[in-house]
């Protein structure tokens, strides 16, 4: 994956979660869950994407 794909898409990930915090109300506990899980989903995703995680959709759960 080219490098310019992943910026372009960490700034548009970043740029949908700025614009939930701060127009669409929320209590504050939910809007630090909604934060945690998207930095986790996005490290992982970063993760994969330069094979040091390896395939995601080859994890199963339960």
């Amino acid at each position: 994956m080219p490098l310019v794909n992943l910026i372009v898409t960490l700034v548009v990930v970043g740029v949908i979660l700025w614009l939930i915090n701060n127009y669409i109300p929320m209590d504050g506990t939910i809007k630090k869950i909604l934060n945690v899980v998207v930095i986790i989903i996005v490290i992982l995703w970063l993760l994969s994407a330069f094979g040091i995680l390896g395939d995601i959709s080859a994890v199963r759960v339960g």
